[in-house]
């Protein structure tokens, strides 16, 4: 049955987006204590905003992290640097509201103190995992090439090829699909943070003739619209404009807007949160479904109970694009297991900042992509 042409949009933030400063900050939290006790268990959240910097949560370890040289070292890494700004890695202030994990949590979630002998999940919710064959990496290209345009500012700001670049920005792409495959660009969006010096045409300049071409590719035309900061200046930026939180920036994150997602986000969160390794689990299966061939795209959903190892459902959908009854026979010889996945996945070790920025799927060296 033949569709009718849409348009998909999909955006990308960099790391210097308030939201995903509190979000590297989470994970930089994460790793540390992974790194000394791999049987961690952290939920940590953090809000971002002018001079200062809270972290709030549970965290149960037997480590111990200095969070103030964390935060500061996590700080520096993204670009805040100028002292001229109210956020900067030299002046922010730390707040800090972190408790241990509830015992209640801890006794569903631990194997020597589960009542059916193994590790349940961390909470109730249903993940969702998606693949496509439309992009080599297995992912949709409207969130695939906006993570292209603002790794590319990133890569462009850090080996100061564009004096001018600051460490937040976003991209947006649009995507027209004919019988439901992708065929062309139609839109480009890239709004940037700058120094004073530089004009918005100049902007459009830099992403029109240099940035898109080089980082788009074959998906590149002179036929795109081409935005840049659409209000005319964008000078004030990151945490000393807008106030960070974690965990906002899940489509993002994700698949772009292409599928479903279970609304839990990742970052600062240990595996045994079934919200971060479910997900990547279904990811992981996902990708087996469309590498053997059996549909050009998939869906998966999982859901969970808390304390509870076995998942409630699992749910597989090839939105007709393949044999859903062997998509299915093929789901179903992996195990759903929150401790089986953490085994399978080798997740208990500190490999979290690494997925924090342009999204925690497609990008090689991720356990769940290989």
């Amino acid at each position: 049955m033949k569709h009718l042409p849409y348009t998909v949009s999909s955006e990308s933030v960099s790391e210097g987006h308030p939201d995903k400063v509190c979000d590297y900050i989470a994970d930089s939290v994460l790793d540390a204590y992974v790194a000394q006790d791999k049987h961690s268990h952290v939920a940590c959240e953090v809000m971002c905003k002018n001079n200062f910097v809270i972290l709030a949560g549970e965290i149960s370890s037997k480590g111990r992290v200095n969070y103030e040289e964390l935060v500061r070292t996590a700080i520096r890494e993204i670009g805040y640097v100028n002292a001229g700004e109210p956020f900067n890695a030299d002046a922010v202030h730390l707040l800090i509201g972190i408790s241990r994990q509830s015992a209640e949590i801890d006794q569903g979630v631990t194997v020597a103190k589960n009542k059916d002998g193994e590790q349940g999940a961390g909470d109730q919710g249903m993940m969702y995992g998606y693949a496509t064959d439309e992009t080599p990496q297995l992912m949709p290209v409207p969130i695939f090439l906006a993570h292209k345009l603002t790794r590319g500012l990133a890569q462009d700001r850090n080996d100061k090829k564009h004096a001018w670049l600051r460490p937040d920005a976003k991209s947006q792409v649009s995507v027209v699909y004919e019988d439901g495959r992708p065929v062309r660009v139609s839109h480009v969006l890239v709004s940037t943070q700058h120094t004073p010096d530089i004009k918005q045409a100049g902007i459009l300049k830099y992403v029109k003739h240099d940035l898109a071409p080089r980082v788009l590719g074959k998906w590149f035309s002179p036929d795109i619209k081409f935005y840049a900061n659409p209000t005319g200046s964008f000078v004030l930026g990151g945490p000393s404009a807008d106030c960070g939180v974690t965990g906002r920036k899940i489509i993002v994150d994700t698949y772009g807007g292409v599928g479903r997602h279970g609304g839990g986000a990742f970052s600062g969160k240990d595996p045994s949160k079934v919200d971060r390794s479910g997900a990547y689990f279904c990811r992981f299966v996902a990708r087996q479904v469309v590498r053997a061939g059996i549909a050009k795209r998939v869906e998966i959903q999982v859901a969970y109970a808390i304390g509870m190892a076995k998942p409630l459902s699992i749910k597989v959908d090839t939105f007709g694009t393949g044999d859903e009854k062997a998509a299915v026979a093929l789901v179903k010889t992996f195990d759903f297991r929150p401790g089986a996945i953490v085994e399978r996945l080798k997740l208990l070790r500190p490999i979290y900042r690494k997925t924090t920025n342009y999204g925690h799927f497609g990008r090689p060296g991720l356990p769940w992509e290989e």
